[in-house]
């Protein structure tokens, strides 16, 4: 078809240069244009004043017209020495106008349209409406949908332009109603299957749509299939023939695949030949497939990765590694061959910023690893990336490297940003079962005016406490990364309305802190506050040896000034859905001398997940809090087991708490550990609960949770693969065994004691926030924790 249109247009640019004999252009003129300017066609013509006009050079001039694709006729003609160039000028598109398509989103689509000229305002070709009709139906049937049908309207309109409709009428997918393996026999279909994208219908497709067809799908199971013989021995497996039936209706496809197993086939020896540039025992390490081993294209590739990795870190960005295998297939064996080809080690000549219209280039720049001048590095690059992803203010970060042009050891690296809000004014409402209600209004900028540093404002009220904070903190303070920051709170709770011990408290406080880096990975803080707190108890309802310490020790508002030192160190690969590395932080507070109360606090915990193979996360959870008072400081007062001149123990309103649905589950938040009764007895003695925990043997009188100064909990957690929830980033299902308690001290600490659950949790990315839901059981309790013990929790909705 193309050559005989070819001929055609051959003919045609003849029979129009055919009209006049060789003459010298003494001037050109040009009719029948309304749109496209003069000076248009004569850039595009390849004929000047005082140039001869041959056959030949007409043909050109013709043929050089007729592709810019703005004329649907073109003729020359001579009147004397002049040159007249008359053309028919294709009409504009006026309106495009697209209908029916729902499956490849309209945006996508006039995208992809725009590119091959059909758009408005763009000249209207023919040609390029059949093709995009026909580059439609192609990709519909990619996504299995044979029934589509695309239909171009064109309406003509005044001025030389035209209306386009594009009538897509998309129907149903196709259906995989028979999908078989032949030829299979060391493994059954289930298991070869498992990983398949594509399947016969099943109770989770309304889901996961695995049995609709698409050729994309069935390509990538395919090659599965292959990965899956060969990454078990099987080195001379190979699919046979693939054959797609699709039924007189087009809405049901029958797949069949036809595989030659082969033998299972053993490593005979590896070799690593080629320009190693390192040492080869270096490069031995990086080899995870060794002479004896089964035949494994994963570990072959992996090794081939590794390498190219370790070159690419010390500038050999574009380095190649090429696994040969040389099959016996009488011995079974494979000879393996890697060859390595480093090519030139290069530098970075410049790194250069895209995307950041609000952000200064400074605040990207100091966030990289990879330094110009300096000998490429993919994984300082790697780091690089995953730094600014971490600033919360991008959307998207890649990073691209492109040869300096004329040269072969330099390159040129582009940080692309897409940036998003860093700032939010929000109003929000919440629900926990700890605070009931709650309700928030904030304004926070993490990239306050483009320089990265932060603040935020807020008032948050619940059921028990009301509170007000505001904090700025700027991450470089110096250019080696020192940060600083601010916090002011103000918080009134009435804890009477939880489960915690029946007082109030009211807080001012103000501190300032140092952020330090150590490495990329951790970091120190170091801080100091003051604050003023007002402890306010009752007589009857306050548990009486909390009155008593307030009464010994002499007051009822405590001052301190806290010193902070914290370390943390993440290796996590995600802060919301991480699947490895872990989280290793520990924290003190100390209250100086000064403070109506001098003690310290130290709190640790140490997590990590582990990939353990079919899509399962291993995650294991310790902390640890200890509190104590240090110092000679002494009681004023003696008041119920208090003694004057007694040393003053750890302050109450100091306490950890335990339980609820983000500690150890299945008990109600902040009830584990010591419980006291409110009141005394006829004799003046504090009541004693039972061990049911009922204070006077009523039971609507419980023992009131008041916390300790020491606090273990554990917990073993495993997220599961589940089909109907494939991004982890959205939601994520596990079980778990949370272990722990909260003890008076830390030599109250018994072993038997320990508080154990075990349950499901989901925790979902809702649009009102974060949803954390766990269904679990205790399994290791007391008696007087039935009260406390809760199945089903839940929490949703920001907090800050």
């Amino acid at each position: 078809m193309k050559r005989i249109a070819a001929l055609i247009l051959l003919a045609s640019l003849s029979a129009k240069a055919m009209a006049f004999e060789p003459f010298v252009v003494t001037d050109i003129r040009i009719e029948g244009l309304s749109r496209i300017s003069a000076g248009t066609v004569y850039n595009y013509l390849p004929v000047n004043k005082g140039d001869q006009l041959t056959k030949e050079a007409a043909q050109r001039a013709i043929r050089a017209l007729y592709q810019t694709k703005f004329f649907s006729d073109v003729e020359l003609e001579r009147e004397g020495g002049i040159l007249v160039v008359k053309v028919v000028e294709r009409p504009a598109i006026a309106k495009l106008t697209l209908r029916g398509n729902k499956d490849i989103k309209e945006d996508d689509l006039r995208k992809g349209l725009k590119e091959i000229g059909l758009s408005e305002g763009e000249t209207f070709d023919r040609l390029s409406l059949d093709r995009v009709q026909q580059e439609l139906i192609r990709q519909y049937y990619n996504r299995g949908k044979y029934n589509v049908s695309v239909n171009p309207h064109v309406t003509y309109l005044d001025r030389n332009r035209v209306a386009v409709e594009i009538e897509i009428r998309e129907g149903k997918v196709a259906k995989i109603k028979q999908l078989n393996i032949v030829g299979n026999r060391a493994f059954d279909d289930k298991e070869i299957r498992k990983d398949f994208e594509s399947d016969t219908t099943n109770w989770l497709s309304w889901y996961s749509k695995d049995d609709q067809y698409s050729r994309e799908k069935l390509s990538g199971d395919l090659e599965k299939l292959q990965s899956f013989y060969m990454n078990r021995g099987y080195a001379d497996f190979a699919i046979d023939s693939t054959q797609v039936t699709i039924a007189p209706d087009k809405r049901e496809m029958y797949i069949a695949a036809s595989v030659k197993e082969g033998e299972i086939y053993t490593v005979s020896d590896v070799h690593l030949l080629g320009e190693l540039i390192l040492p080869e025992d270096t490069l031995r390490k990086l080899v995870f497939i060794h002479t004896g081993d089964t035949f494994n294209r994963a570990a072959i590739e992996g090794s081939s990765n590794a390498i190219k990795g370790l070159l690419a870190n010390i500038g050999y960005a574009y380095a190649k590694v090429t696994s040969i295998p040389k099959l016996d297939k009488e011995k079974r064996t494979v000879d393996l061959t890697l060859y390595v080809e480093p090519g030139k080690r290069v530098y970075v000549r410049r790194i250069v910023f895209q995307g950041n219209t609000r952000t200064e280039d400074d605040v990207l720049r100091r966030e990289m690893r990879q330094f110009e001048g300096s000998y490429y590095n993919q994984a300082a690059l790697d780091r690089s990336k995953i730094r600014l992803q971490q600033k919360g203010y991008f959307k998207k970060v890649d990073i691209d490297k492109q040869l300096v042009p004329g040269t072969e050891d330099k390159v040129d690296v582009t940080v692309k940003v897409e940036e998003q809000s860093a700032g939010s004014l929000m109003f929000g409402i919440g629900y926990s079962q700890y605070s009931g209600i709650i309700l928030s209004a904030s304004v926070s900028q993490n990239n306050f005016l483009g320089t990265g540093d932060s603040f935020s404002l807020g008032a948050e009220k619940s059921d028990y406490y009301t509170r007000i904070t505001g904090s700025y903190y700027n991450p470089y303070l110096t250019d080696n990364g020192v940060g600083i920051g601010y916090n002011a709170t103000y918080t009134k709770t009435d804890y009477g309305n939880t489960d915690f011990a029946n007082y109030e408290t009211s807080l001012k406080s103000f501190s300032s802190y140092l952020g330090v880096p150590i490495t990329d990975f951790s970091n120190i803080r170091l801080g100091l506050g003051l604050s003023s707190n007002k402890i306010t108890s009752y007589e009857g309802y306050t548990p009486e040896v909390l009155i008593d310490y307030q009464r010994a020790l002499g007051h009822y508002t405590e001052h301190a000034w806290t010193g902070t030192l914290g370390w943390n160190r993440d290796t996590r690969n995600s802060y919301w859905a991480a699947t490895r590395g872990g989280l290793m932080s520990a924290n003190v507070d100390v209250a100086l001398p000064g403070s109506t109360v001098q003690y310290w606090k130290l709190y640790t915990e140490a997590n990590h997940y582990w990939p353990i193979g079919g899509g399962f996360v291993l995650y294991l959870d310790g902390q640890v809090g200890i509190g104590k008072t240090y110092g000679n400081q002494t009681y004023d007062e003696t008041w119920g087991p208090y003694k004057a001149g007694d040393k003053v123990d750890f302050p109450f309103w100091q306490n950890y708490y335990g339980g609820g649905v983000r500690d150890v589950r299945g008990f109600q938040d902040n009830t584990l550990g010591p419980r006291l009764c409110a009141g005394v007895d006829a004799n003046g003695n504090p009541i004693q609960a039972d061990k049911r925990g009922y204070c006077n043997g009523s039971y609507y009188n419980y023992a009131q949770p008041v916390g300790g100064a020491f606090k273990v909990l554990g917990t073993a957690q495993v997220f599961l693969p589940l089909p109907f929830l494939k991004d982890i980033n959205t939601a994520r299902v596990s079980v778990f065994v949370d272990v722990g308690n909260v003890y008076k001290d830390y030599n109250s600490f018994e072993a038997k004691d320990l508080r154990a659950s075990a349950g499901i949790a989901l925790q979902w990315q809702a649009p009102i926030g974060p949803l954390i839901i766990s269904f679990a059981t205790p399994f290791r309790d007391k008696p007087d924790d039935k009260h406390y013990e809760e199945r089903i929790q839940f929490t949703f909705g920001s907090q800050f």
